[in-house]
């Protein structure tokens, strides 16, 4: 019977069939030297024992030697594999810390030294230079291998990972380059059976001597066991052998640290929420996706390790009793693992054993409570679906009134599409070995390559052509769009994926004509494709996969390319849900989105509705033909202003290149969009609208004269009064666009006439905003300015306000039109009203801009803005403001105050004697409206008022008689505010 530690012993005597196989290995001393070598190669990758005798004495040395010396992996890949976790460092750069270039880089500057191999064990030694100022580490490393796998590693330098450090990396990698200067002996057991009893007691002794501390105690115990008759050590034959390999029935794989995987994962997961966790769970999942590829039997048992402390994240339990659902970030890595589990369970390289297994295990998980569901109802039970309202060591008439796959294939937790996709594309991939393995082969990134494999008994078909069928079948199917924003993002993940497998296979003849042949089935699919006629309302859109098409078939079949892109650019969610006929509905605004609650990748969807729209539009340039065409199928399928305005961006940008003249259709076509953004949102008015305006103009001049006159002449249905009279004419106007348009002195002044118009019209809707921008257009035109300045002032007794007339005033005095001026100030006085407690009122600057205008221009204006004064203005220290600014020099005396009178003007004649009497009435109104609610804090600035009040009532000839009288009157009426009137009596007397 074998021993405890699963090791064959090396000494027990072969039975009659181990007999067998020895002397026929023995029969084959006589082979050349090179066959020798591939039959002992073989037997050390398979160890078949039917070959060779078990017993290594009755085999002759050459072939033991050669067995043990083809047993070590000689390939590189391996160990790359389980030295790193799949991390890719930036182009042209190599990550020191991945342990497989940290042990190539030991390897090469000759780190490694000790090596001996001992049957089927590598041992030697590592040294590594220390950092600054610290010593050379030395690293003895241990190594068990068997059947070109390495079973177990050691190393002094403790390193606990996932994976093989760099030390082990060194010596493993030193064991593959350099294998015939490993000094290399047989297994231990081989050695001691060609020893007597004497050289055997002598070895023990040695042995022990030399290590009698650590094995000591160990070796007295063995000796009693063997001394002992009836012990279990003597009832079994022979004796273990660490150095001589497993025995056949042993489990045969590569050594993974299963311990550190579990802790490792666990705390990635307590860790979640972090990018960086995530990314290296999935770089764990890349691994066991490698480990498939290679049909490593460590991808299943790392991929069951992961799903046990998955199953044990306490965070499942959490969520299940608060009834919330999982996070994005974990959902995706559940998602990730269920579909290796899909893999593995469908590897057709797996023993029908494991599989029962396996989907044991996954039973008995699944029963678990904190198991967590897929999100979204992918086997729809609703109402069933209607097609769109629009339709007529004729079209209901073809198909079907429901979709008949509610259940999609692409998205589809199982993901059997994007199974099947890869594990055919995996039967086609070519790859270069030495670009996947060494840092130092360039930095180059790896192009996957793909040939034909032909499917055995069917002629004609290969694996690849089946992988793009497959992929087409999937993607051009007509599905319900799921229920739930995960569910719903997995399918746009999905399809995505999916479609970036399709790009990196390079078409050639064969795959460009089943693409012809899918396409056109697809077309003619009926109710079961999403490019048949019939499209239902909850259908997941075709665009993303249009648009793969599209460019993979425009070279070779324009035609079937446009048919196919132009059948997908519809979005029957919106066009079904949208009034008929209603161009200025906006299905992005918050009352639309709510109509579409289950909807949640809306937004996203249309952006690729539109990418595809963009795409046939670049690819059209120059036929024009087709961008009629494309553009007819925008303005019908395309209901968001935003994308239809970068669609109108793209075209104007690809139809004006910087070294080739301009395609004039495609900018009209840009125009043609730019033109119907702008009519949707005129009466919406986004934030995006200044910047859309501008553009348009900018389009329009690239286009020519004639091409801004028609958004000139037409403004009432594109932009606001605002927008035409402040951007479009004034924007077209400017220098630089004339320069532009290249436009002789006739055009050139037809153009401004069409702005002038363009800016009264402007200016008569809405003068308020308008009147200014009007004026400055209208500067070069007497007429025009004239009819503008009209507008204001018939706007002015229509309510325009005074802000705005005190604006174009200074606006007119600026131009040397004074009297112009003058007239519109005294419109906006006329409506001013300012109280005798607003002495920071926002119109105060403007009111004393009026008054030195009328001071400047001659006592007769100055006369009649007087009576406006007083009427408008009631506060007190502004009219006493005003009359000292007005005494200080003499009025004009023409109407541009060319002369002036000899000395100002006195306040005790008209006109400033009666701004004198309503200044004084407005000190004395204000003190009496002050103290009926003045409180003791406030004393000291009302003594302050009355001594600005005593300046303004000495102006008149009887004011300090006027002013003693006033006081005397507060004190008689207010004598009940002791300390107040105390603080007049002291100042005033």
């Amino acid at each position: 019977m074998d021993p405890p530690a699963a090791k064959r012993s090396r000494s027990c005597p072969a039975g009659p069939k181990e007999r067998d196989a020895g002397a026929g290995a023995v029969r084959g001393r006589g082979r050349p030297e090179a066959l020798l070598d591939l039959s002992a190669k073989r037997v050390a990758e398979s160890w078949a024992f039917e070959q060779v005798e078990e017993r290594f004495s009755r085999v002759p040395e050459p072939v033991q030697k050669r067995i043990v010396f083809w047993s070590f992996p000689r390939s590189e890949r391996e160990i790359c594999m389980y030295s790193s976790l799949g991390y890719q460092p930036p182009e042209g750069e190599h990550d020191t810390r991945v342990p497989f270039t940290r042990g190539l880089h030991l390897l090469q500057s000759g780190a490694v030294d000790r090596v001996l191999q001992v049957g089927f064990h590598l041992s030697g030694n590592i040294r590594e230079p220390g950092g600054p100022g610290e010593p050379e580490q030395l690293y003895h490393v241990s190594i068990s291998f068997d059947r070109c796998k390495i079973t177990s590693v050691s190393c002094g330098c403790d390193n606990r990972d996932l994976f093989y450090c760099a030390h082990v990396v060194a010596l493993s990698l030193y064991r593959i380059r350099h294998a015939h200067q490993v000094e290399l002996r047989l297994p231990i057991s081989e050695t001691l059976s060609q020893m007597n009893r004497d050289q055997l007691q002598k070895f023990v002794q040695y042995l022990i001597s030399a290590h009698h501390t650590e094995v000591l105690p160990t070796a007295q115990r063995l000796a009693d066991e063997i001394l002992l008759l009836g012990s279990e050590i003597n009832l079994v034959h022979g004796a273990p052998d660490p150095t001589a390999g497993a025995s056949i029935e042993d489990a045969n794989c590569w050594h993974l640290d299963e311990e550190q995987i579990q802790e490792q994962v666990k705390q990635l997961l307590s860790n979640g929420g972090y990018y960086g966790a995530s990314q290296q769970l999935r770089s764990m999942f890349c691994k066991i996706r490698e480990m498939l590829r290679m049909r490593d039997s460590n991808g299943a048992r790392m991929l069951i390790l992961m799903t046990e402390q998955f199953l044990q994240d306490p965070r499942l339990a959490l969520w299940r009793q608060q009834g919330a659902g999982m996070t994005d970030k974990c959902r995706q890595l559940w998602d990730e693992l269920g579909a290796l589990w899909v893999c593995v369970v469908l590897s057709p390289h797996c023993k029908p054993e494991e599989r029962t297994s396996w989907l044991q295990l996954l039973g008995k998980w699944d029963k678990l409570d904190v198991c967590p569901l897929e999100e979204g109802n992918y086997s729809f039970n609703g109402p069933r679906l209607q097609p769109a309202t629009a339709l007529n060591p004729e079209l209901l008439q073809k198909g079907s009134t429901c979709i008949t796959n509610t259940e999609g294939w692409v998205g589809h937790p199982l993901d059997p599409v994007g199974c099947l996709c890869r594990a055919l594309l995996e039967a086609c991939r070519l790859e270069e070995e030495t670009l996947a393995l060494y840092p130092d082969s360039g930095p180059e990134k790896r192009k996957v390559a793909y040939q034909h494999v032909p499917v055995p008994g069917s002629p004609g078909e290969s694996y690849l052509a089946l992988a793009l069928e497959v992929a087409l079948l999937g993607l051009g199917q007509q599905r319900a769009l799921p229920e739930g924003l995960y569910a719903q993002d997995k399918v746009v993940r999905s399809e995505e994926q999916l479609l970036a497998l399709l790009e990196e296979v390079e078409l050639d003849e064969r795959l460009v004509q089943v693409l012809r042949k899918q396409a056109g089935l697809l077309l003619d699919g009926g109710p079961f494709s999403g490019f048949g006629e019939v499209l239902f309302r909850e259908s997941v859109p075709m665009h993303t996969c249009a648009r793969y098409l599209f460019t993979a078939l425009l070279p070779h079949d324009p035609d079937l390319a446009y048919r196919l892109a132009l059948r997908a650019m519809r979005l029957p969610v919106l066009e079904t849900a949208l009034p008929a006929g209603d161009p200025h509905s906006n299905p992005l605004d918050s009352v639309m989105s709510n109509r579409f609650p289950r909807w949640f990748i809306l937004g996203h969807l249309e952006t690729r509705q539109c990418e595809l729209a963009s795409t046939m539009l670049t690819a059209a340039k120059g036929d024009p033909k087709w961008l009629h065409t494309v553009l007819g199928s925008i303005q019908q399928n395309i209901h968001s202003p935003a994308l239809l305005f970068k669609l109108a961006q793209d075209a104007c940008k690809t139809a004006t290149p910087a070294s080739a003249p301009p395609d004039i259709t495609l900018l009209g076509i840009a125009l043609e969009l730019g033109l119907q953004v702008m009519r949707m949102t005129l009466s919406t008015m986004t934030w995006r609208r200044r910047e859309m305006v501008r553009w348009l103009v900018s389009c329009a001049t690239e286009i020519g004269a004639q091409a801004l006159m028609n958004i000139m002449q037409n403004w009432h249905s594109l932009f606001t009064p605002v927008e035409a009279a402040t951007i479009v004419a004034a924007t077209g106007t400017t220098h630089a666009t004339l320069l532009r348009l290249h436009l002789d002195a006739p055009r050139r002044e037809e153009l401004w006439a069409c702005a002038r118009a363009l800016a009264l019209q402007c200016a008569m809707k809405d003068p308020q905003n308008c009147a200014l921008p009007a004026l400055t257009l209208c500067e070069k035109s007497h007429a025009a300015f004239e009819a503008a300045y009209q507008i204001v002032l018939d706007a002015a007794a229509g309510g325009l306000g005074h802000a705005h007339l005190f604006t174009v005033a200074r606006y007119m005095e600026h131009r040397g039109l004074p009297l112009q001026a003058y007239k519109l100030a005294t419109l906006a006085l006329a409506q001013l009203s300012i109280a005798f407690n607003q002495d920071s009122h926002p119109a105060v600057n403007d009111v004393l801009w009026a008054c030195s205008l009328s001071h400047s221009l001659g006592r007769h204006e100055l006369s009649a803005i007087v009576p406006l004064i007083i009427r408008s203005i009631h506060c007190a220290p502004m009219l006493s403001d005003i009359l000292r600014r007005w005494t200080l020099s003499a009025p004009g005396l023409g109407p541009l105050g060319a002369r002036r009178a000899a000395k100002p003007l006195g306040t005790d004649r008209a006109p400033l004697c009666q701004l004198l009497d309503a200044a004084v009435a407005a000190y004395i109104n204000t003190s009496h409206s002050r103290l009926t609610h003045i409180s003791p804090r406030h004393y000291g600035d009302f003594i302050e008022f009355l001594g600005k009040a005593r300046e303004t009532f000495l102006l008149a000839p009887d004011g300090h008689l006027q002013f003693t009288q006033f006081l005397e009157n507060l004190k008689q009426t207010y004598k009940g505010k002791k300390k107040l009137m105390l603080l007049v009596r002291e100042r005033f007397g």
